[in-house]
């Protein structure tokens, strides 16, 4: 029964990561259409993530009171109304301020669905789970940019939205009928008693809590580093070893690709290096990565340190993930809603501070900033889960 409950929700995911991803290759038309820089049409990118995390103390409490399954279904539909939105919009503002409506339905989608994987799943079998789940997002942030820059390259780049948007229909209608269909997904929460008001303040108290603050410190800025350079990766691709947008989206197949060879080997790799052992391996990765493609004299020796930077990611990633689901048991919905709503805040944080870094220096100091900063996190979470 909850197989093709678990394989829905992981592709609700491929739309949500897919959706933030769509726009790194877009920079360049959409700052043409607007006449505006590409750090200028980053706005779209920054609003969405700015969405995507403000509402995430909101959603936590709502999923816990009136079922998480549930409520992945509802904002699916209405993410499908604001990427149509985006297609349509004829300035930059209108499409920040669409990309930032699907933003807030978007952002509901991943942290729910963890929730409730961490109300149906026992802890023992949880890790990996939730590597199952996360081939969806896998597969959003490599065919999000790759097939964005395709299809703006060929059709142009509303086609792009009205693409995702027809896409995200069609997710919602599919989890509506498995909601109807599978008492569990329907009966996967824990109905939580007092007022809405009471929840987000049961939320924000967490925060009370000395491991729940370094947890949110941590993924705050590991969105921070990763993401805020991540985003302009096609654009270096673009600009630096001279490819064209969709040969420069296409780019983080690869990235996936790392990625998703650490989830298919995470059963072996996780019981012989336990959790710091993920963390080094993962930070190293990622700091190695980032170097080789802050040097890399073109795109064929840059490709490699993208499968480098993806499995380095989702080691560290993974981790943090599955100590989130566990920080708060009896409010799980909360407390991964809290986590989610750091980790955005450090990506919107870090595109909008590396956008400031890319008008005036170009991208290669936004790798070298995120290695350092990598490093020194790396070792401050080894060094808390070593205190735990």
């Amino acid at each position: 029964m909850r197989g093709p409950a678990v394989l829905l929700l992981s592709i609700a995911s491929f739309a949500s990561i897919a959706s933030q991803r769509v726009i790194d290759p877009l920079l360049v038309p959409i700052a043409q259409a607007f006449d505006t820089t590409a750090g200028g049409a980053s706005i779209a990118s920054t609003a969405f993530l700015i969405a995507y995390g403000l509402l995430q103390l909101v959603h936590g409490p709502m999923g816990d009171r009136f079922g998480k399954y549930r409520l992945v279904t509802i904002h699916m539909a209405i993410s499908a109304a604001g990427t149509f939105a985006c297609a349509w919009a004829q300035a930059l503002s209108a499409l920040a301020a669409a990309r930032f409506i699907a933003g807030i339905s978007m952002g509901a989608v991943i942290p729910l669905s963890l929730a409730w994987i961490g109300d149906a799943v026992p802890y023992e079998r949880r890790q990996a789970v939730l590597a199952q789940f996360m081939i969806g997002g896998l597969f959003g942030l490599a065919f999000g940019s790759a097939a964005s820059g395709l299809i703006a390259e060929y059709f142009g780049w509303r086609w792009v939205f009205g693409v995702l948007g027809t896409f995200n229909l069609v997710v919602a209608a599919r989890l509506w009928i498995e909601l109807r269909a599978n008492p569990l997904a329907r009966a996967g929460h824990v109905a939580q008693p007092g007022t809405m008001l009471q929840g987000y303040r049961n939320t924000l108290a967490l925060l009370a809590r000395p491991w729940v603050r370094v947890m949110v410190l941590t993924v705050f800025l590991e969105g921070m580093l990763v993401y805020g350079t991540f985003a302009f990766v096609p654009l270096d691709f673009n600009q630096r070893h001279g490819l064209g947008i969709g040969a420069s989206g296409a780019m983080l197949v690869l990235y996936a690709l790392g990625a998703l060879c650490y989830t298919l080997f995470a059963g072996r790799i996780v019981p012989r290096l336990g959790e710091r052992g993920l963390v080094l391996a993962g930070g190293l990765a990622l700091c190695s990565a980032y170097a080789g493609l802050a040097f890399a004299p073109g795109a064929a020796a840059a490709a490699p340190f993208l499968i480098l930077a993806g499995a380095g990611f989702y080691a560290f990633h993974n981790t943090l993930q599955v100590n989130a689901t566990q920080m708060a048991p009896e409010a799980r919905g909360a407390a991964v809603s809290l986590f989610a709503f750091f980790l955005l805040s450090g990506q919107s944080a870090g595109v909008w501070l590396f956008a400031q870094v890319l008008d005036r220096w170009g991208t290669r100091p936004l790798f070298l900033i995120s290695l350092a900063g990598l490093a020194l996190l790396m070792a401050y979470f080894r060094a808390q889960l070593a205190r735990r």
